[in-house]
């Protein structure tokens, strides 16, 4: 398989693209909900208000944490999840920018 050709964008277009993309299933968008209502919660919490597997809110668990989308701290030998506020802020005012520049194109 080729490369992406990630290095070719600007580190802007790259991180609002990993971003998008860690927000791209439906599942994830519940997620974030769900953490948005809850404040914090383990992953066993998430998957009581989900109909998916243990293993696959895991998976999505991991790839928000791994695009900044969440955090995750280890308390009690469990890892406890909750919304990145700074990234989040972050990414609503980038795409706010993105989406301000059509003001000039239409």
């Amino acid at each position: 398989m080729g490369s992406s050709k990630t290095e070719l964008f600007s580190d802007f277009q790259n991180r609002l693209a990993n971003m998008a993309k860690a927000l791209g299933h439906p599942a994830r968008i519940a997620i974030l909900e769900t953490l948005i209502e809850k404040g914090s919660c383990i992953c066993g919490d998430v998957v009581e208000e989900l109909p998916l597997a243990q293993s696959t809110v895991s998976q999505h668990l991991k790839a928000m944490k791994e695009a900044g989308i969440i955090k995750g701290d280890i308390e009690n030998n469990f890892q406890c999840y909750c919304v990145d506020e700074k990234n989040c802020m972050e990414l609503m005012t980038t795409i706010s920018t993105l989406f301000m520049k059509m003001k000039n194109c239409c």
